[in-house]
């Protein structure tokens, strides 16, 4: 079995229920939910909208391999509404994003699927709620825990 944390976000419709929706779906659909953070309030980040997310994160317990893990949090993405993932870092207002940020401590580098996530040390809306769950988790290729990389960006 292996602990991984999700990062999940929504800025269109109603966001607390659009992350519920998705808790639910990784419940019954990845793996037993270990820990949940508070639902963050955030401005958007990387495009403008005039929607602000409401983003969490989420450790789960499970024994899916990565990629399957991608392609099952891709399904639960389309169930809940979203037409189309983000494109060389052009990103949109969305039902729901649901983001792999860590898998146990392993590293991952392919085209599709880079574990730990190459952006989360840069999202304040990742990190805090991250340390919030597991501040003393440590970063497996920066060596460094969530609450001092959440630290920096204050």
């Amino acid at each position: 079995m292996a602990f991984i944390y999700l990062g999940l976000g929504t800025n269109l419709g109603d966001k607390e229920s659009n992350l519920q929706k998705a808790i639910t779906f990784i419940e019954r659909r990845i793996g037993r939910v270990v820990s949940l953070s508070a639902f963050y309030e955030t401005a958007p980040w990387g495009f403008v909208s005039v929607h602000s997310f409401l983003n969490a994160v989420v450790c789960v317990e499970t024994s899916i391999l990565p990629r399957q893990l991608l392609n099952k949090t891709q399904s639960i993405e389309k169930e809940i509404g979203r037409t189309s993932k983000s494109v060389n870092h052009t990103y949109a207002d969305r039902l729901i994003d649901i983001d792999l940020l860590l898998y146990d401590d392993q590293e991952i580098n392919e085209p599709d699927l880079i574990i730990p996530h190459p952006l989360m040390t840069d999202r304040k809306f990742v990190m805090e709620p991250l340390a919030e769950i597991a501040p003393n988790l440590t970063h497996p290729v920066l060596k460094k825990t969530m609450k001092e990389l959440s630290d920096l960006l204050k």
